[in-house]
């Protein structure tokens, strides 16, 4: 039983945050030197995954002192 669950858990990790690793920033384009410039490339995104997954490390480890209880 506790393989299941902490196979299921590290599936729904790795579901929710594989958008994550995705959200990197691009080149940007070409620079900018002639006018008529385009506008500026989109700031990057950062990778913001540790938050994340202490947070789903905390929500199972409080569903499973509950259900201990």
């Amino acid at each position: 039983m506790l393989k299941k669950y902490i196979t299921f858990v590290l599936l729904i990790t790795l579901v929710l945050f594989s958008s994550d690793i995705l959200a990197q920033g691009g080149s940007g384009g070409p620079p900018c030197g002639s006018p008529p410039c385009g506008p500026p490339p989109p700031p990057d995104t950062p990778i913001d995954g540790g938050i994340g997954i202490l947070l789903a490390i905390g929500v199972g480890y409080a569903i499973k002192k509950i259900r201990d209880k």
